[in-house]
């Protein structure tokens, strides 16, 4: 039997991104084995590279310490052609191209997929980007509250006393699950298709399509029944009181998600509320809202801990809402082994999220540290046949970093 270290052991990828998708993206492939080479700037960082002018610059740090996890480094001016001759090198043994710049700019750098497939016929190279290579809004500029804005996700969300204001649910749904999590899952499969036709193949992600496929159940609830989700408004965003939050007596937040009319029956005997039994999903909003009112009171009666002893016990679905602080230390989350400690390139240790499918036979891990810019570049240029002299005037140049 052929041992494998993690279920991508064996392929590399060629990471051209910067910003949280495509990190995020070769860190999940890093942590199921393969070899992920990061392609940073040589120099000095400039202009929106410059991340001693970001107000944001220390939690950009830290997030880049886990999101490089595993990975190697080296540092290339790509629009020098010195530097783009050894990137070419590189790519002509891999396996994945990974780049997340505007539409355009890896045609102007000379590190399009028509150029690298040339080259390397079995390529796999994605491109991932805010509203992908095509359409109207394909040269736009935006993040992640724009792209969820465009799917129709963010128009959903709301908190219910906030008059259909939707909410903003930080960058997790475009960046890093429409976005990051699509393109691993596109390039495993990518992967798969070469296996069998022993061809590469171009990518074409756009953050605002995988935001959309993120909405399947609720486009296909529109378009069956007219259910337009409104924030606050529908059952799955906290239009009814038994899928919903509530303050509890030490000023904490708890969750409640008792959707099954079982489960409903238990939370309101649970809560001494019986009353309310036959009520659930009622259109009447006048009774809606006084249930909702009247759980309220009783939340505030006991504090989260003592709700989640309480409620778990007579089978009800709910759970305290954690901070990021109470996750890191939760029984659960520690003993599924995703709090993790991992070195830092500072020399520190920091607890980060652990890898999250448990593979049987080829489980993922974390391979080590994140790596400091350019910390692999002299290895990397060794490997290609450089030697030392050439690899000092390189750095001289500013070719390499």
């Amino acid at each position: 039997m052929t041992m494998l270290d993690g279920p991508l052991d064996g392929i590399r990828v060629i990471d051209l991104s910067a910003l949280a998708p495509g990190p995020y993206c070769s860190m999940l492939l890093a942590d199921m084995g393969a070899e992920v080479i990061l392609v940073e700037q040589a120099g000095r960082p400039r202009g929106r590279r410059d991340l001693a002018k970001d107000p944001n610059e220390e939690r950009r740090r830290y997030s880049s310490y886990a999101l490089g996890r595993g990975k190697r480094s080296i540092g290339l001016n790509l629009k020098a052609d010195e530097a783009r001759e050894i990137f070419y090198r590189l790519v002509d043994d891999a396996d994945v191209v990974l780049e997340g710049f505007r539409p355009g700019v890896v045609k102007r750098l000379g590190v399009d997929w028509q150029t690298l497939s040339a080259r390397n016929a079995r390529l796999v190279y994605c491109s991932l980007s805010g509203f992908g290579q095509t359409g109207p809004y394909a040269s736009h500029v935006g993040h992640d509250i724009n792209y969820i804005a465009t799917a129709g996700a963010l128009g959903m969300i709301g908190d219910y006393a906030s008059a259909g204001r939707p909410a903003i649910p930080v960058n997790i749904i475009a960046d890093f699950a429409g976005g990051g999590l699509m393109a691993a899952f596109a390039i495993v499969c990518a992967l798969q298709a070469r296996e069998r036709t022993g061809e590469g193949q171009y990518i074409d992600l756009g953050m605002s399509d995988g935001s959309m496929s993120l909405i399947t159940s609720a486009l296909a609830g529109y378009e069956g029944a007219g259910a337009d989700m409104r924030p606050a408004r529908h059952v799955l965003n906290g239009g009814e009181p038994h899928y919903q939050v509530y303050e509890t007596s030490d000023g904490r937040w708890f969750s409640v998600g008792s959707m099954e009319p079982y489960f409903y029956a238990n939370l309101c005997r649970a809560l001494g509320l019986e009353q309310f039994i036959d009520d659930q999903g009622t259109s009447d909003l006048a009774r809606r809202e006084e249930i909702r009112s009247a759980f309220a009171q009783v939340f505030k009666t006991r504090t989260a801990d003592e709700w989640h002893k309480l409620l778990n016990d007579v089978d009800v679905c709910a759970k305290p809402v954690l901070t990021l602080a109470e996750a890191l230390q939760d029984e659960h989350n520690i003993a599924r082994g995703m709090v993790v400690e991992v070195p830092t390139p500072d020399g520190g240790v920091m607890r980060q999220a652990g890898v999250a499918p448990k593979l049987s036979a080829t489980p993922g891990r974390i391979r080590g540290s994140a790596p400091s810019r350019g910390q692999d570049t002299e290895t990397l240029l060794e490997s290609l046949g450089f030697d030392a002299e050439s690899v000092a005037s390189l750095r001289e140049r500013e070719i390499i970093a």
